[in-house]
């Protein structure tokens, strides 16, 4: 009996995988994670999205043999861990569709958790599945590096534009060699414009500092305190199943307001990880904690910008600030004592140019794709 739940288990990762643009490994701690969060009166609504991953009601009826009544309940419990989205289409139409095994951690840990033995086992199950991905990264370190060459951004950086200091505007330097279609409509760069374009907000805590907190590395830049945004239908989604509560404008303004005081960075997370689609959700990120920074990569990861920092050794006195800030590490100070960036690391979050004292760092622009890769296993 022990085995064929086992095998039921295994079939729904398989099912899962195929919700997200990397297939996770399947291992004992990925199918424990699942036992987690999917109970085995579940799984058979999992094992109805074995052939489409996204459905409408009459389709999952179809395809599960389930009653109405019956697929609600399922779809209730599966959605409150992370498993499931269940949101009304742009014609009104509610589409059920499944998550990536990943999400799962995004949404357990994007509201506020007690720490239980039950959350603690929950963080220790997810750190080991981060801790195999990045061992599945080593093992083939070669292949991954050679064929991710031109892996497609999974976020976008949306750039802070005025100096803390002085409150006045980045120089922004556009980059004559870099041609842009004239048809080419890019994402909104403003943070404030972003928010604008959304009637539905919503705030939760940042997964990754919560995660991290749970195994005993809290955040060094900021309390854990919520200040991650989905957008939308997605905020929709999020706040109806617990996972965070609707805000208005000028409440999410001030907590990003907040967020880059403490030298946080605002990605832009789009519809199918696609940014000529709709935004979904903002993370405001730290180098400590966040996956996608380079000190807490695991996989390699690729980032959508528009700018690239400039440092102008004129003006630059040595102070080490942007050094000190920058989320990816992609400033050092040289033999001159004069900060210098490292192009390749540099996602134009305009955090090195908010702080520094002497407005010795301009922006320049020009849409460019920053691919990172976790550091050579030593």
């Amino acid at each position: 009996m022990a085995n064929e739940i086992e095998a039921e288990y295994q079939k729904a990762a398989n099912i899962l995988n195929k919700a997200g643009v990397f297939p996770y490994p399947i291992t004992k701690t990925t199918l424990n994670i699942l036992k987690f969060n999917i109970k085995e009166e579940n799984l058979d609504l999992v094992m109805a999205f074995k052939k489409d991953i996204s459905q409408t009601m009459e389709q999952l009826k179809e395809s599960s043999g389930l009653s109405e009544e019956e697929i609600l309940k399922k779809v209730e419990a599966l959605a409150k861990r992370g498993v499931l989205f269940n949101q009304p289409n742009s014609k009104g139409v509610t589409v059920y569709r499944l998550l990536p095994i990943a999400r799962q951690l995004e949404y357990n840990f994007m509201k506020k958790l007690d720490k239980t033995g039950e959350n603690d086992q929950l963080a220790k199950l997810f750190h080991e599945f981060n801790e195999e991905i990045k061992d599945l990264f080593y093992s083939n370190q070669e292949r991954f590096e050679s064929t991710l060459k031109n892996l497609p951004p999974i976020d976008r950086t949306v750039p802070i534009l005025e100096n803390q200091e002085t409150g006045d505007g980045i120089n922004i330097i556009v980059n004559e060699e870099i041609e842009v279609p004239t048809e080419k409509i890019l994402p909104t760069q403003k943070i404030k414009e972003l928010i604008e374009k959304y009637d539905d907000i919503a705030v939760g805590y940042c997964y990754c500092r919560q995660h991290n907190e749970f195994l005993g590395n809290p955040c060094k830049q900021i309390e854990l305190t919520p200040t991650c945004f989905t957008l939308g239908k997605s905020a929709r989604h999020t706040s109806n199943h617990g996972f965070s509560t609707l805000v208005s404008k000028e409440e999410a303004l001030k907590i990003l307001k907040k967020c880059e005081e403490a030298g946080l960075v605002h990605k832009a997370y789009h519809l199918h990880s696609d940014i000529n689609k709709d935004e979904v959700a903002v993370c405001n990120c730290c180098s400590c904690c966040c996956l996608t920074a380079r000190e807490s990569l695991i996989f390699p990861v690729a980032n959508a910008t528009n700018y690239l920092s400039s440092i102008d050794h004129d003006l630059c006195i040595g102070c080490g600030t942007c050094v000190e800030k920058c989320y990816n590490k992609a400033i050092e100070l040289n033999d001159d004592n004069k900060a210098e960036r490292i192009e390749e690391l540099c996602i134009g979050c305009g955090v090195c140019a908010y702080f520094c004292p002497e407005n010795a760092i301009s922006l320049i622009e020009g849409p460019r794709t920053v691919i990172l890769f976790p550091p050579k296993k030593k």
